[in-house]
């Protein structure tokens, strides 16, 4: 299977590793015992030592990832503390810690600070375009080359672009760089720290982090324990799903089942219905005036306009996303059932915290390591078909443009509709969002659709395959399925 290659393999594989283990030491007569010789057992004492100075840094690192993969924080875990130890607590936790990413200081790389810096390179040309560019002062010709003024310098980079000889470079930290919203920097260390009051769980960071020091923590001991328990336990996976994996979707749906779900909904079900109601509240808006109305259904975004474009709120299309609505039949349908979300990305289990229909979330990485340690072939599986058949539409949600395409489909010919895709979140898009909800008013259209991702939800940080062929899988399983015009016109027919 490829890998995303978003997220470094090397990492992945580590990440991956270390859930099989916890997953078969879950499953296994002492837990605690064996999930404390984790570290031991895939660094043994005269094992080769491939990424750290020494077979202790190594062990200390697996130990910090086994520490995410419980799902704990490590910033406030103790040195001291044993892994047996945090297994007992995991299986005795109620609730999923609020927090859903952590930092493995041990793994971070503590880089050197973001700057510009003119290299041996600089030809101190005539034309001095650097120095023209710079619109802060900061560049000066000395001794015939150019020098940057640190104090002046605002990092934005027109020097860079404009340097003929390349003479000029950036050195960016992957995790800062990345962040849309400014949460993740240094701290009195050199590590990095996550400001959670900013942070907007888009897991950009730990996407780009090369090192692996950004880390989601993990719901799967907490959902083995409810599984183990005997508890109904209902998977809902998201349409981005079926792009991971070279199978049909009955045949994941099978497969999930053998992990121990009772059953497993689409959630392009909540999807469909996430469509109707957006598309009739955005001709409401429109009717009403409205110059712009932007959707609602990725979690990341909503994250940002909560806590950094409040602005943006009046815009923002009022409608759930089809995680909520899938999640509320399916309590509804069984009271008595516990929830487990399948998502790629961190940012569903910032939602989930907020949504008592949602028990759990479980990535795809956490899915995919499930299926390893219990030795289940999807491609092997028979099938089991869905209950209730979901549209094209709402199954295309996790690709770019899918929202919006879904929205305007239920639309009236004619009602002036111009959709707008960002295409992911990026330090520029915030601030062309923030520019929209200041003047009230998108010149680019007025239906616009927000991604976190670069891709949809087959960007997530925590997708297991590439984009092209997890894509091409998606609109296969999409062109075979019919449109919601079609499941709306036989449900009015119904009706009649």
């Amino acid at each position: 299977m490829a890998m995303n290659t978003s997220t470094p393999k090397q990492t992945s594989h580590l990440k991956r590793e270390i859930l099989v283990r916890l997953i078969k030491a879950y499953l296994s007569d002492d837990f605690a015992e064996n999930t404390r010789l984790i570290p031991y057992d895939m660094r043994p004492k005269g094992s080769e030592v491939p990424y750290r100075c020494c077979i202790h840094s190594e062990r200390a690192i697996l130990r910090d990832r086994a520490i995410a993969g419980l799902g704990f924080s490590i910033e406030e875990t103790e040195d001291s503390t044993l892994l047996s130890e945090l297994a007992n607590k995991a299986e005795k936790r109620d609730v999923p810690e609020q927090q859903p990413l952590t930092v493995l200081t041990t793994a971070c790389k503590g880089c050197v600070p973001s700057r510009v810096y003119v290299t041996d390179l600089c030809q101190g040309c005539v034309a001095r375009p650097c120095v023209n560019t710079c619109k802060f002062g900061a560049i000066s010709i000395q001794n015939g080359k150019s020098v940057i003024d640190p104090a002046k310098c605002k990092n934005c980079g027109m020097c860079v672009q404009v340097c003929p000889y390349q003479a000029i470079q950036k050195i960016i930290v992957p995790c800062e760089s990345a962040c849309p919203v400014g949460a993740i920097a240094k701290d009195e260390n050199g590590h990095a720290k996550i400001d959670f009051e900013k942070c907007i769980s888009c897991g950009k960071c730990a996407s780009a982090c090369p090192f692996g020091a950004v880390h989601e923590k993990s719901q799967i001991i907490d959902v083995l324990k409810n599984i183990k328990a005997g508890k109904k336990v209902i998977a809902m996976i998201a349409p981005a799903m079926i792009g991971q994996l070279p199978c049909t979707a009955q045949q994941l749906k099978e497969a999930i089942m053998k992990l121990g779900f009772a059953d497993v909904y689409e959630v392009a079900q909540g999807a469909d219905i996430t469509t109707k109601n957006e598309a009739e509240e955005f001709e409401e808006r429109l009717m009403k005036g409205a110059e712009f109305m932007t959707t609602s259904c990725c979690a990341g975004y909503n994250e940002l306009v909560d806590r950094h474009i409040p602005e943006m709120k009046p815009f923002r299309s009022d409608t759930k996303t089809p995680m909520y609505y899938t999640a509320e039949i399916v309590k509804k349908e069984h009271p008595d059932a516990v929830t487990v979300f399948f998502s790629p990305c961190v940012a569903k289990k910032r939602e989930a915290l907020n949504n008592p229909n949602t028990d759990y979330v479980l990535n795809y990485e956490e899915v995919g390591a499930w299926f390893i340690a219990l030795g289940i072939q999807v491609t092997e599986c028979e099938g089991k078909e869905f209950k209730t058949e979901s549209s094209a539409e709402g199954r295309n949600f996790c690709v770019t443009g899918g929202v919006a395409k879904a929205v305007q489909t239920l639309l009236p010919e004619d009602l002036p509709t111009h959709p707008v895709v960002i295409d992911g979140l990026t330090k520029q898009s915030v601030r062309d969002l923030k520019k929209y909800a200041k003047n009230g008013v998108c010149d680019l259209g007025n239906l616009i659709e927000i991604m976190a991702c670069t891709g949809g939800c087959l960007g997530g940080n925590s997708t297991v395959n590439a984009m092209k062929p997890a894509l091409k899988q998606v609109t296969s399983y999409v062109n075979s399925s019919k449109s919601i015009k079609e499941q709306v016109s036989g449900t009015e027919q119904v009706k009649q």
